[in-house]
């Protein structure tokens, strides 16, 4: 028998590799894999109480015991602008940090020349300070930060528009497979978005604030900063806080919290509002437990305008759910009108402060306007208004003037008693004996000294209750009467209508018997135009335009008079007259 050959080391190392190959292969044509399946975030859990839904987004709450897994990765690979715009609006939400670049209100203009449309964010001053509208705040500065500079994924409802047009929602989602923020918003035709945030770190849920920040308001308008102010609503009772009261020159941010159920709260400059409001049940009504309010902030901030670089005092509001979890609010962003803001639920009217003369200011604002349904002009409205309250007092100056001429008829007699006791001090017990005497002469005659004040008190609260009104209702501001008169809220550019109202009043005044007047009063008296012609060179225009106008009523009141009865001839009577 022939001997066996060994396979050498080489032949069965080859022949090895072979046979697992050839494994492989068959393995391969007779295995499929399962297809692979994509981890959805925030699964839901089998305890339905476990999940809390704020509009369309599920919000896990992670469940005591159980394991909640990791949210995915979600961000946009690049930074993208969407446009939602109606009739009342045009708004721009950047995806990066999810926040509002551009809040536009179409029907009103700012203070710039020429006139462009009113935006409410100060986009120099939000690019400084580093905070934009509907921003949100956590309680933790990093996680802030993070979520603020993020690129979110946007979905919008209507899909594929750019610009959308409301109503319409728009939904922000971001998460680095730790931290996951949702937002969504959602508008309609008015000036109030629904806003529903929510965000989680490792599915923990966190207290999110969704906040206004980087200033608010016409920032082309006088002094804009100053006239910005947070304000709050607790029980029915509004409290508010100007930027010109905080902080002090060089101080960096601040931040005040106020913990605690609020009506709503928001932020405002002199006629527009961003106000938070508590969401809507499913029933209509307000939802149980009102909004909290988590803090304001404000910092000084170096803002540039008109080419000057000055340092502002910038306020921020944010407002977010009393505890840790999903955020459901409203937000009505829009101008300060009476009627818009008593719409709202709660009603903002309160917003349009009036003061003690609010009794007056307000029925003649509905005054003014229904004279403006059959006179559209405010300016011309304020003169018809003007021309009927000067009416209906006319019977009262008509016993004013009656008055005065009485007067000036014993004037003569009058000063001969105060003659005779000129040589006696004030504190001279025998000055009341003067007084006595005058008041007999009065009495004689039927004359009430103080009866030609009564128009004067009476003009006053209406000159106080319309300057209220042309300062604090929008309808007036940049409502134009004719020629150079563009705004009726502002001052006249030109200073025309109060320096014509000072003339008007000398004039007044030289037509009006002033009967027993010392010649240090006179002095005084003709002084008066030209003191209230310097106050009325900074009031609104609407305002020298009432007066103005009721002068030359005045005026031609008293022409009336002084040709229908003239007054009577002067009686010589009484102690220290010849007869």
């Amino acid at each position: 028998m022939s001997e066996r050959k060994e396979m050498s080391t080489e032949a069965r190392s080859l022949l090895a590799a072979v046979l697992c190959l050839a494994v492989i292969a068959l393995w391969s044509l007779i295995y499929k894999p399962p297809p692979p399946t994509t981890p959805r975030p925030n699964p839901a859990p089998s305890n339905p109480a476990a999940t809390a839904a704020v509009g369309s987004v599920p919000v896990t709450v992670p469940i005591p015991g159980t394991h909640v897994p990791a949210p995915a990765v979600r961000a946009s690979g690049e930074e993208r602008t969407t446009v939602v715009e109606s009739d009342l609006y045009r708004v721009e939400i950047s995806n990066r940090g999810a926040v509002v670049r551009s809040w536009q209100l179409k029907k009103f203009t700012d203070d710039n020349t020429p006139p462009r449309t009113l935006d409410l964010v100060h986009a120099d001053a939000a690019q400084q300070s580093g905070g934009w509208p509907l921003s949100l705040a956590l309680d933790d500065p990093q996680q802030e930060a993070t979520v603020n500079n993020a690129l979110y994924v946007v979905t919008t409802s209507p899909a594929g528009g750019n610009p959308l047009s409301a109503p319409a929602s728009v939904t922000l989602t971001w998460s680095d497979g730790h931290l996951e923020v949702t937002k969504v918003l959602k508008f309609d035709a008015s000036y109030i978005v629904q806003a529903q945030t929510t965000a989680n770190v490792d599915g923990k849920p966190l207290r999110p604030s969704l906040a206004w920040r980087g200033g608010f308001g016409d920032p082309t308008a006088y002094r804009a900063a100053l006239q910005t102010q947070v304000f709050t609503s607790v029980g029915d009772k509004l409290n508010t806080l100007a930027a010109k009261n905080l902080g002090k020159p060089g101080q960096t941010t601040v931040r005040a919290a106020q913990d605690g159920a609020f009506d709503y709260a928001g932020i405002e400059d002199h006629y527009f509002a961003a106000a938070f409001l508590p969401p809507f049940t499913p029933r209509g009504d307000l939802g149980p437990a009102p909004i909290a309010l988590t803090g304001w902030t404000f910092q000084h901030s170096t803002v540039g305008s008109d080419g000057k670089t000055e340092n502002e005092t910038l306020l921020e509001i944010a407002a977010g759910p009393p505890a840790p979890g999903p955020l459901d609010l409203r937000l009505y962003v829009g101008p300060k009108s009476i009627d818009g803001l008593k719409a709202v639920r709660p009603p903002l009217n309160g917003l349009v402060q009036f003061g003690w003369w609010g009794f007056i200011a307000e029925p003649l604002f509905y005054a003014l306007r229904w004279l403006y349904h059959y006179v559209p002009n405010y300016g011309w409205a304020i003169v018809l208004i003007t021309i009927g309250i000067n009416m209906v007092m006319f019977p009262l100056k008509m016993k004013q003037m009656r008055s005065m001429q009485k007067m000036q008829k014993v004037a003569p007699e009058i000063k001969s008693i105060q003659e005779r006791y000129k040589k006696y001090s004030m504190r001279d017990p025998r000055k009341a004996e003067m007084n006595k005497e005058v008041m007999a002469v009065y009495s004689r005659e039927g004359i009430n000294p103080l009866g030609s004040c009564w128009p004067m008190a009476i003009q006053m609260p209406i000159w106080f209750g319309l300057y209220r009104m042309l300062a604090n209702t929008i309808e007036l501001r940049h409502a134009t009467w004719f020629g150079w008169i563009r705004d009726l809220s502002a001052k006249d550019p030109y200073y025309i209508l109060p320096i014509v109202m000072a003339v008007t009043m000398y004039l007044m005044q030289k037509m009006t018997p002033t009967p027993g007047m010392d010649p240090a009063q006179a002095r005084m008296m003709a002084m008066t135009p030209l003191i209230f012609g310097g106050m009325f060179m900074l009031s609104p225009s609407g305002l020298a335009l009432y007066i103005l106008t009721s002068n030359v009523v005045g005026i031609v009141q008293q022409w009336y008079l002084y040709r229908t009865a003239p007054p009577p001839p002067k009686v010589a009577r009484g102690p220290g007259k010849k007869k």
